[in-house]
């Protein structure tokens, strides 16, 4: 399924990470996941929160660059080589991954990734993975 990912920019200094945090958190949103990148000048940080609209004004309103992106979630099963079968059916069909991430939780494990072309991955998951959307 495809879902909202927010993409936070933010300054290479100290705090920065724990502004979007306590913004967040003064409006009762929760984040789900999260990664990080950086450069030498500026990071990047990628959300999946509860209320994405919400979280987009109140990050805006704080004076935070955001930007919104659709990306896939997967819920594929929390073992060895489950991710490599799913990632293999869309290398098969020349699906590159931008980028990805992952957090497990027991028996299942969450990634979100953000495809090529997203139109294709889906149909491709759809065909041959309907379980993980």
């Amino acid at each position: 399924m495809t879902i909202k990912q927010i993409s936070v920019f933010l300054e290479n200094k100290g705090g920065r990470l724990n502004e979007v945090a306590r913004v967040l958190a003064a409006n009762d949103i929760n984040m789900l996941a999260f990664c990080i990148a950086e450069t030498t000048d500026f990071g990047l940080m990628r959300l999946i929160v509860q209320e994405v609209d919400r979280a987009v004004e109140a990050l805006r309103n704080a004076g935070f660059a955001v930007i919104l992106t659709e990306v896939i979630a997967i819920h594929c099963p929390n073992r060895p080589g489950a991710l490599s079968k799913i990632l293999e059916s869309l290398a098969e069909e020349h699906i590159f991954i931008e980028y990805m991430y992952a957090f497990a939780q027991s028996e299942r494990a969450d990634v979100i990734i953000n495809p090529n072309d997203r139109e294709k991955s889906l149909q491709i998951l759809m065909q041959k993975h309907p379980d993980i959307l």
